[in-house]
């Protein structure tokens, strides 16, 4: 979480003293110069909650004063009145919490939004993650590199081992993983080469990966899974989901493994027990799953298909809830920010971004970004990050009325808080940044 741009005007003030300090200028003039009192009254100042969560994730002693003076509790009572000094159970970190989805969700589904465009490889990016305010990017050359969501900076480069193409990968807080066809390949996120390898002889034609500590499981050309251990570095099981390939997987937290095929069927494995527990199928099939995306909170599978459909079945009953054609052409990625039951987002060849209702599987919004070509830097080594305008696709709107240009292939797409990152076989990278519609 970053430190706020707009924290009131008590707290504006103090914070352009703070900017203002130079090299030659006093204590007594800097943020840090303040009292804890002074600094409690600024806060209690802030009417905004996303303002005063920023404001704590500053330093430790902001903090502190924030919880200790339990100004976020005090907020959550004024824009609840009835809430105070009722015997109602509510917890205010859940209140915030969804007080923060509520806003992404509008953010997306409404609010204005800017997008922001550079050159982040030599040759080409296809895939990219978003994942705790960073972003991760890459296959298609031989490095994987690593960007702020906020700011577009870059923070780091991973080289892929030997030459080998990865074909898939993946990211936490602590380390990369990367899949090329017959290898995992591990990184610290502090550290530019990687530190593991696995040996050959495993699995052949890896096409897709996802991993959830302690395990990666990968899916084959055969159709089969094979779930790796990373810490004792072997394959601990080995699961045939498909007769066809096995095009996608995601991992639930109750370990079951959804994987989807070329057939248009998605397989669903108990890893506890080792069995399989039944196949979602479309009503349009045959078409290939191409993506997959599970919601934890509304056990809701989201899938999108070669033939342009977006899917969604409940998981608790296995049965289909909606698939509507939102796109003539091939859907590539889908995705959602955890937590958020509202939103799904959806790309692929035709280039337009789509943010569709998860309950009805409707079309709430559909957007490209008006801007030419990005034109080739003239020294790679340092990216220029441009703002380009975002235009509104209308509903009754013909695709293929709207040039190519404007809505280059969408190959892979991420979504974080307020924000979407999208990659599009070329060597640049794109966030949109979304903003609350005023009122």
């Amino acid at each position: 979480m970053e430190a706020s741009s707009s924290r009131g005007r008590s707290g504006s003030a103090v914070l352009k003293r703070r900017r203002g300090a130079g090299a030659g200028s006093s204590s007594g003039s800097t943020a840090q110069s303040l009292n804890d009192d002074i600094l409690r009254s600024v806060f209690s100042r802030l009417d905004d909650h996303f303002d005063l969560a920023r404001c704590s994730a500053v330093c430790s002693s902001w903090n502190r004063i924030i919880v200790t003076a339990h100004l976020m509790r005090d907020l959550y009572y004024k824009r609840n009145p009835p809430v105070r000094g009722s015997s109602s159970n509510i917890s205010v970190k859940s209140y915030f919490e969804a007080l923060a989805m509520d806003e992404h969700a509008s953010s997306l589904s409404s609010g204005p939004a800017d997008a922001y465009q550079w050159i982040g490889h030599p040759m080409r990016a296809t895939l990219c993650r978003m994942k705790g305010g960073s972003i991760l990017t890459g296959v298609g050359d031989k490095f994987l590199r690593l960007w702020s969501a906020e700011t577009c900076k870059f923070m780091n480069e991973y080289n892929v081992p030997n030459a080998k193409t990865l074909v898939d990968f993946d990211f936490d807080e602590n380390k990369i993983v990367g899949l090329t066809s017959s290898q995992i390949c591990i990184w610290r996120r502090s550290e530019p080469k990687s530190i593991f390898q696995s040996g050959g002889a495993l699995f052949n034609h890896g096409l897709c990966m996802s991993f959830a500590d302690p395990e990666v499981v990968i899916g084959c050309e055969d159709g089969r899974a094979f779930v790796y251990d990373m810490y004792s570095r072997s394959c601990s099981s080995i699961y045939r989901l498909h007769s066809s390939p096995v095009t996608c997987l995601t991992i639930t937290d109750d370990q079951l493994i959804l994987g989807g095929s070329t057939f248009g069927n998605i397989a669903i494995v108990d890893q506890t027990s080792g069995q399989k527990l039944g196949v979602l199928k479309s009503a349009y099939a045959p078409l290939a799953i191409r993506s997959l995306s599970f919601n934890t909170n509304s056990h809701m599978i989201f899938a999108g298909s070669s033939a342009g459909y977006a899917h969604c079945w409940d998981l608790r009953t296995l049965k289909p809830l909606w698939e509507p054609r939102v796109s003539p052409n091939v859907i590539y990625s889908v995705h959602h920010l955890p937590g958020d039951t509202a939103t799904l987002a959806v790309g692929g060849i035709d280039g337009v971004l789509r943010l569709i209702c998860q309950r009805t599987g409707d079309t709430i919004r559909s957007i490209i970004v008006d801007t030419n070509p990005p034109a080739e830097s003239a020294s790679r080594s340092r990216h220029q990050i441009e703002k380009k305008r975002v235009r509104e696709v209308a509903p009754d709107a013909q695709v293929d009325n709207i040039s190519t240009r404007l809505r280059p292939q969408i190959t892979s797409l991420s979504v974080g808080m307020k924000k979407i990152v999208t990659t599009h076989g070329e060597n640049y990278i794109r966030v949109l940044k979304f903003r609350p519609k005023k009122s």
